[in-house]
Protein backbone atom coordinates (compact mmCIF):
# COMPACT_ATOMS: atom_id res chain seq x y z
CA UNK A 1 0.00 0.00 0.00
CA UNK A 2 1.42 3.47 -1.05
CA UNK A 3 2.29 5.90 1.45
CA UNK A 4 0.13 8.44 0.43
CA UNK A 5 -3.19 5.84 0.58
CA UNK A 6 -1.93 4.96 3.94
CA UNK A 7 -2.09 8.82 5.00
CA UNK A 8 -5.47 9.28 3.71
CA UNK A 9 -7.03 6.50 6.03
CA UNK A 10 -5.31 8.06 8.76
CA UNK A 11 -6.49 11.33 8.41
CA UNK A 12 -10.22 12.21 10.36
CA UNK A 13 -13.25 12.73 8.41
CA UNK A 14 -14.66 15.86 8.53
CA UNK A 15 -17.93 16.04 9.72
CA UNK A 16 -21.22 16.64 7.56
CA UNK A 17 -23.49 19.49 8.76
CA UNK A 18 -26.44 19.07 9.19
CA UNK A 19 -28.93 20.97 6.61
CA UNK A 20 -30.61 24.71 7.86
CA UNK A 21 -33.82 23.45 5.85
CA UNK A 22 -34.69 19.78 6.12
CA UNK A 23 -36.29 20.18 2.19
CA UNK A 24 -32.25 20.58 1.56
CA UNK A 25 -32.48 16.89 2.26
CA UNK A 26 -33.19 14.45 -0.54
CA UNK A 27 -32.10 10.84 0.88
CA UNK A 28 -34.84 9.16 3.39
CA UNK A 29 -31.41 7.80 5.29
CA UNK A 30 -30.13 11.21 5.75
CA UNK A 31 -33.11 12.57 7.08
CA UNK A 32 -32.97 9.74 9.72
CA UNK A 33 -29.93 10.28 10.52
CA UNK A 34 -30.09 14.39 11.46
CA UNK A 35 -33.73 13.53 13.20
CA UNK A 36 -31.71 11.13 15.68
CA UNK A 37 -28.70 14.07 15.92
CA UNK A 38 -31.48 16.53 16.95
CA UNK A 39 -32.89 14.08 19.81
CA UNK A 40 -29.35 13.68 21.12
CA UNK A 41 -29.01 17.32 21.24
CA UNK A 42 -32.59 18.20 22.65
CA UNK A 43 -31.84 15.32 25.54
CA UNK A 44 -28.35 16.56 26.44
CA UNK A 45 -29.48 20.09 26.49
CA UNK A 46 -32.82 19.06 28.52
CA UNK A 47 -30.15 17.49 31.17
CA UNK A 48 -28.23 20.86 31.60
CA UNK A 49 -31.24 23.19 32.22
CA UNK A 50 -32.30 21.02 34.86
CA UNK A 51 -29.22 23.09 37.04
CA UNK A 52 -31.19 25.93 38.34
CA UNK A 53 -27.04 27.34 39.30
CA UNK A 54 -26.68 28.16 35.83
CA UNK A 55 -27.72 31.38 36.04
CA UNK A 56 -31.46 33.17 34.92
CA UNK A 57 -30.25 34.26 30.99
CA UNK A 58 -28.29 30.51 30.45
CA UNK A 59 -31.33 28.98 31.25
CA UNK A 60 -33.48 31.07 28.89
CA UNK A 61 -31.27 30.71 26.70
CA UNK A 62 -31.17 27.02 26.72
CA UNK A 63 -34.62 26.72 27.07
CA UNK A 64 -35.35 28.80 23.58
CA UNK A 65 -32.77 26.19 22.00
CA UNK A 66 -34.47 23.15 23.17
CA UNK A 67 -38.13 24.38 21.37
CA UNK A 68 -35.93 25.66 18.13
CA UNK A 69 -34.67 22.11 18.52
CA UNK A 70 -38.20 20.71 19.11
CA UNK A 71 -39.88 22.53 15.81
CA UNK A 72 -36.81 21.29 13.84
CA UNK A 73 -37.05 17.70 14.79
CA UNK A 74 -40.77 18.28 13.37
CA UNK A 75 -39.60 19.73 10.05
CA UNK A 76 -37.38 16.56 9.72
CA UNK A 77 -39.88 13.91 10.51
CA UNK A 78 -42.48 16.01 8.22
CA UNK A 79 -39.37 15.83 5.28
CA UNK A 80 -39.05 11.76 6.47
CA UNK A 81 -42.80 10.91 5.34
CA UNK A 82 -42.69 13.45 1.98
CA UNK A 83 -39.35 11.44 1.03
CA UNK A 84 -41.13 7.81 1.41
CA UNK A 85 -40.13 6.83 5.10
CA UNK A 86 -42.16 5.95 8.08
CA UNK A 87 -44.80 8.74 9.55
CA UNK A 88 -43.62 9.24 13.06
CA UNK A 89 -46.60 10.23 15.03
CA UNK A 90 -44.74 9.91 18.67
CA UNK A 91 -41.35 10.48 19.79
CA UNK A 92 -39.22 10.15 23.10
CA UNK A 93 -40.35 12.68 25.95
CA UNK A 94 -37.63 14.55 26.83
CA UNK A 95 -38.96 16.27 30.13
CA UNK A 96 -42.57 15.15 31.29
CA UNK A 97 -42.63 17.73 34.02
CA UNK A 98 -42.16 19.96 31.05
CA UNK A 99 -45.24 22.85 30.90
CA UNK A 100 -46.62 25.14 28.49
CA UNK A 101 -47.71 28.26 29.61
CA UNK A 102 -51.71 29.50 28.37
CA UNK A 103 -51.22 31.35 25.68
CA UNK A 104 -48.06 30.59 24.47
CA UNK A 105 -48.91 27.45 22.46
CA UNK A 106 -46.31 25.43 21.26
CA UNK A 107 -43.44 26.98 23.80
CA UNK A 108 -42.89 25.01 26.93
CA UNK A 109 -40.32 25.18 29.60
CA UNK A 110 -37.91 22.77 30.96
CA UNK A 111 -36.62 22.24 34.14
CA UNK A 112 -35.07 25.45 35.68
CA UNK A 113 -36.92 27.12 33.35
CA UNK A 114 -40.45 26.97 34.95
CA UNK A 115 -39.22 28.51 38.30
CA UNK A 116 -37.75 32.10 36.31
CA UNK A 117 -38.99 35.66 37.33
CA UNK A 118 -42.46 36.00 35.51
CA UNK A 119 -42.52 32.54 34.35
CA UNK A 120 -43.95 30.50 37.83
CA UNK A 121 -47.05 33.35 37.58
CA UNK A 122 -47.87 32.12 34.08
CA UNK A 123 -48.83 28.77 35.50
CA UNK A 124 -50.80 30.44 38.61
CA UNK A 125 -52.86 32.63 36.68
CA UNK A 126 -54.61 29.18 35.01
CA UNK A 127 -58.07 29.67 34.73
CA UNK A 128 -59.98 27.61 36.88
CA UNK A 129 -62.69 25.01 35.70
CA UNK A 130 -66.53 26.22 36.01
CA UNK A 131 -68.47 23.47 37.92
CA UNK A 132 -70.99 22.37 35.47
CA UNK A 133 -74.32 22.95 36.15
CA UNK A 134 -77.53 20.13 36.63
CA UNK A 135 -80.32 19.99 34.39
CA UNK A 136 -82.48 21.40 36.79
CA UNK A 137 -80.34 24.21 37.29
CA UNK A 138 -80.41 25.19 33.99
CA UNK A 139 -83.87 24.74 33.59
CA UNK A 140 -84.57 27.09 36.85
CA UNK A 141 -84.42 30.38 35.74
CA UNK A 142 -86.13 29.65 31.92
CA UNK A 143 -90.07 31.46 31.81
CA UNK A 144 -91.48 33.04 29.36
CA UNK A 145 -89.35 35.25 28.02
CA UNK A 146 -87.41 32.37 27.13
CA UNK A 147 -90.27 31.30 24.44
CA UNK A 148 -90.89 34.71 23.53
CA UNK A 149 -94.36 34.79 25.22
CA UNK A 150 -93.77 38.69 25.98
CA UNK A 151 -92.16 40.09 22.65
CA UNK A 152 -94.93 41.66 22.42
CA UNK A 153 -94.26 43.86 25.70
CA UNK A 154 -92.28 46.39 24.09
CA UNK A 155 -95.34 47.48 21.23
CA UNK A 156 -92.79 47.79 18.79
CA UNK A 157 -94.25 44.05 17.20
CA UNK A 158 -98.10 45.15 18.24
CA UNK A 159 -97.95 48.36 16.29
CA UNK A 160 -96.04 46.84 13.06
CA UNK A 161 -99.03 44.37 13.19
CA UNK A 162 -102.04 47.31 13.74
CA UNK A 163 -100.36 48.41 9.91
CA UNK A 164 -100.61 44.78 8.45
CA UNK A 165 -104.22 44.55 10.23
CA UNK A 166 -105.28 47.81 9.02
CA UNK A 167 -104.13 47.41 5.48
CA UNK A 168 -105.80 44.05 5.38
CA UNK A 169 -109.02 45.85 6.82
CA UNK A 170 -108.95 48.31 4.12
CA UNK A 171 -108.25 45.75 0.79
CA UNK A 172 -110.92 43.60 2.18
CA UNK A 173 -113.40 46.62 2.11
CA UNK A 174 -112.62 47.47 -1.17
CA UNK A 175 -112.57 43.59 -2.56
CA UNK A 176 -116.66 43.60 -2.90
CA UNK A 177 -117.79 41.97 -5.66
CA UNK A 178 -121.20 40.82 -6.84
CA UNK A 179 -121.03 37.53 -4.95
CA UNK A 180 -120.86 39.50 -1.64
CA UNK A 181 -122.64 42.44 -0.55
CA UNK A 182 -121.08 45.60 1.33
CA UNK A 183 -123.03 44.33 4.73
CA UNK A 184 -121.28 41.17 4.66
CA UNK A 185 -117.97 42.57 4.44
CA UNK A 186 -118.69 45.53 7.05
CA UNK A 187 -119.68 42.32 9.48
CA UNK A 188 -116.42 40.74 8.98
CA UNK A 189 -115.11 44.15 9.98
CA UNK A 190 -117.21 44.11 13.07
CA UNK A 191 -116.19 41.13 14.11
CA UNK A 192 -112.42 41.23 14.05
CA UNK A 193 -112.58 44.44 15.45
CA UNK A 194 -114.99 42.79 18.26
CA UNK A 195 -112.63 39.99 18.58
CA UNK A 196 -109.28 42.01 19.24
CA UNK A 197 -110.92 44.47 21.88
CA UNK A 198 -112.21 40.63 23.83
CA UNK A 199 -110.17 39.77 27.08
CA UNK A 200 -108.45 36.49 26.42
CA UNK A 201 -110.77 35.07 29.39
CA UNK A 202 -112.60 35.73 32.22
CA UNK A 203 -109.76 34.84 34.64
CA UNK A 204 -106.84 36.75 33.28
CA UNK A 205 -105.44 33.35 31.59
CA UNK A 206 -103.62 32.08 28.68
CA UNK A 207 -101.23 29.64 27.08
CA UNK A 208 -98.39 32.35 27.74
CA UNK A 209 -99.37 32.11 31.63
CA UNK A 210 -100.32 34.47 33.92
CA UNK A 211 -100.99 38.48 32.71
CA UNK A 212 -98.19 39.50 35.11
CA UNK A 213 -96.74 42.61 32.98
CA UNK A 214 -98.73 45.09 30.69
CA UNK A 215 -97.98 45.61 26.86
CA UNK A 216 -98.57 48.56 24.93
CA UNK A 217 -101.50 47.72 22.86
CA UNK A 218 -102.13 50.21 20.18
CA UNK A 219 -105.75 50.98 19.09
CA UNK A 220 -107.34 49.48 16.24
CA UNK A 221 -108.87 51.40 13.59
CA UNK A 222 -112.42 51.88 14.31
CA UNK A 223 -115.23 51.61 11.21
CA UNK A 224 -115.46 55.47 10.78
CA UNK A 225 -111.83 55.31 10.71
CA UNK A 226 -111.51 52.83 7.90
CA UNK A 227 -114.88 54.33 6.34
CA UNK A 228 -112.70 57.65 6.21
CA UNK A 229 -109.83 56.04 4.83
CA UNK A 230 -112.04 54.46 2.29
CA UNK A 231 -113.40 57.65 1.43
CA UNK A 232 -110.23 59.63 0.89
CA UNK A 233 -108.68 57.28 -1.24
CA UNK A 234 -111.84 57.23 -3.51
CA UNK A 235 -111.33 60.92 -3.39
CA UNK A 236 -107.46 60.60 -4.60
CA UNK A 237 -108.11 57.99 -7.62
CA UNK A 238 -111.42 60.73 -9.17
CA UNK A 239 -109.06 64.03 -8.72
CA UNK A 240 -106.24 62.04 -10.08
CA UNK A 241 -108.85 60.35 -12.78
CA UNK A 242 -110.94 63.72 -13.36
CA UNK A 243 -108.44 66.88 -12.34
CA UNK A 244 -105.18 67.71 -14.46
CA UNK A 245 -101.92 67.71 -12.38
CA UNK A 246 -101.48 71.16 -12.54
CA UNK A 247 -104.94 72.00 -10.97
CA UNK A 248 -104.00 69.49 -8.10
CA UNK A 249 -100.56 71.21 -7.57
CA UNK A 250 -101.90 74.47 -7.48
CA UNK A 251 -104.49 73.22 -4.93
CA UNK A 252 -102.03 72.08 -2.92
CA UNK A 253 -99.99 75.35 -3.02
CA UNK A 254 -102.57 76.91 -1.85
CA UNK A 255 -103.66 74.26 1.16
CA UNK A 256 -99.75 74.81 2.16
CA UNK A 257 -99.69 78.50 2.14
CA UNK A 258 -102.86 78.43 4.16
CA UNK A 259 -102.21 75.86 6.44
CA UNK A 260 -104.41 73.43 5.72
CA UNK A 261 -103.61 69.84 6.01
Amino acid sequence: MEASQIEEQQQPKERQRRPYFASDCDDVRLAQKWRLDIIREISRKVTQIQNAGLGEHRIRDLNDQINKLLREKKHWEQRIKELGGVEIKGGPKFDASAREAPGNRGYKYFGAAKDLPGVRGLFSEEPTSLPKKTRAELIRNIDADYYGYRDEDDGIILKEEAKVQQNLLLKLAESIDSEQSGETIHQRIRQICKNDNDPDDEDGMDYAGPKNFISHVPSIPSQQEIHDELMRRKKQELLEKYVSSDIIDSESDAKKMLGIE
